[in-house]
């Protein structure tokens, strides 16, 4: 009530200059992509094996990542700033949460901003999400994203519950519903919206096997033949064995930073810049969408991601998407707008989503054999990416590679998470 003149007007000041700041802030994080002042660059990134091994730990993996990706990156632990974890279900089944210190104190990164995210399946992408934020916005300089899930030490009923808390669980996963039984219907939906049969999914299964047996982190390393595939066990009709991914543990990390001579002094010498974040969402319940075979917020999710990076679909060199299952790599491709409604199946058996086709999908194996722990998904597919855009991939590189996208997907489509990546000289 007192305050003289000119203290008065030192608050004004203050009050907009924060004004100024939280304007600048808004402009730039958009509630569907992101599109901030300062460039994000990918500095390196690391992983453990995907594997089935029930007695993994949860610190243990993460903590091997984020140290091997701080290595590949020649980034010293006292440089991080912040840590970002994509989990979905160690409180349900390892009842550890508070991944963020758990990860830290493994990594040993000290005190850092150490948060969890949560998005079911797209925990791994909402997390990458965090990190690009955190850096475009200029609250940091250099922080570390992982992923990690452990999933094969719990009981199968107690795994399938869990993983059904992804659905609408007072219509759906509180009723019986699973995530097969819900794939399957979106399966049948397309299978009967477009006349076609069930033996033409294998593509889909073919290509992830072939690019997984030489990807050197991936779970699965067999050939999968087409009798196989027809042969096998029906988990929930139509979905069959081999359409579906692993239960698999699993830990990925990638290093961000705002500057370019430390992504350039990565071992490979490259830059790699993260051009573009975009992240949409749909109605959670399946059976409530107008049309399930319509998955909006993949399409809305990539034509923002693709806008804010100025880029266009054949822009893309390589699109890692969310596979887990053959249905929702076809789905994902449609929706995406890389192939017309009806069409992708009839591309997948031409080859054009093989390592050496025009539109390489799953280059190390996906989903559905590189293994899908799923809270760090997203984060293998940044890693992998990665690798791709500094021509690291060895039996798997895309050969001229200069644009990758990647797309995690959080339950069956209700929220979806997509980045691209671009190599620059």
């Amino acid at each position: 009530l007192f305050l003289s003149k000119a203290n008065k007007q030192t608050i004004m000041s203050r009050r907009l200059a924060h004004r100024g700041v939280i304007r600048t802030i808004v402009r730039g994080l958009s509630s569907t992509g992101v599109s901030a002042g300062r460039p994000v660059y990918v500095a390196g990134a690391g992983c453990v094996d995907v594997v089935r091994d029930p007695t993994s730990r949860l610190d243990v993996m993460g903590g091997e990542a984020v140290r091997n990706a701080l290595a590949n990156a020649q980034v010293d632990a006292s440089s991080v700033q912040g840590l970002y974890v994509g989990n979905m279900m160690s409180g349900m089944l390892s009842q550890q949460q508070h991944m963020g210190p758990l990860i830290a104190n493994a990594a040993g990164l000290g005190p850092v901003d150490a948060v969890t995210a949560e998005a079911c399946c797209g925990a791994g992408g909402a997390a990458l999400r965090w990190g690009y934020m955190a850096i475009a916005s200029g609250e940091a300089d250099t922080v570390v994203v992982a992923g990690v899930e452990l999933m094969t030490h719990a009981e199968r009923d107690t795994l399938t519950k869990g993983l059904a808390t992804a659905s609408h669980w007072e219509s759906e996963g509180g009723r019986g519903e699973t995530f097969v039984t819900l794939n399957a219907q979106l399966m049948d939906a397309y299978m009967k919206t477009y006349g076609v049969s069930h033996s033409g999914f294998f593509h889909f299964a073919d290509v992830a096997h072939t690019n997984g047996r030489t990807a050197p982190h991936s779970v699965f390393k067999k050939t999968l033949t087409k009798e196989m595939y027809d042969e096998s066990a029906t988990l929930a009709s139509p979905v069959q064995l081999f359409d579906a991914c692993p239960v698999c543990n699993g830990a990925a990390a990638v290093v961000l930073t705002s500057d370019p001579t430390i992504a350039k002094s990565n071992q490979q010498g490259a830059l790699v810049r993260l051009a573009a974040s975009a992240a949409a969402s749909d109605e959670l319940a399946v059976w409530k969408r107008p049309d399930p075979l319509k998955l909006v917020a993949i399409e809305r999710s990539t034509q923002n991601a693709l806008s804010k990076a100025g880029m266009t679909h054949s822009s893309v060199s390589v699109f890692e998407l969310h596979d887990a299952y053959t249905s929702m790599a076809c789905l994902s491709l449609e929706n995406a707008g890389f192939s017309q409604p009806g069409e992708a199946m009839g591309e997948a058996a031409e080859g054009r989503f093989a390592l050496d086709g025009d539109l390489p999908i799953a280059t190390f194996g996906g989903l559905k054999a590189r293994g899908h722990p799923v809270g760090a998904t997203g984060v293998y597919q940044a890693m992998e990416m990665f690798m791709q855009l500094t021509n690291t991939a060895d039996a798997n590189q895309v050969n001229d590679a200069e644009v990758a996208m990647t797309q995690n997907i959080g339950g069956a489509g209700a929220s979806v998470f997509t980045h691209i990546f671009v190599r620059e000289s």
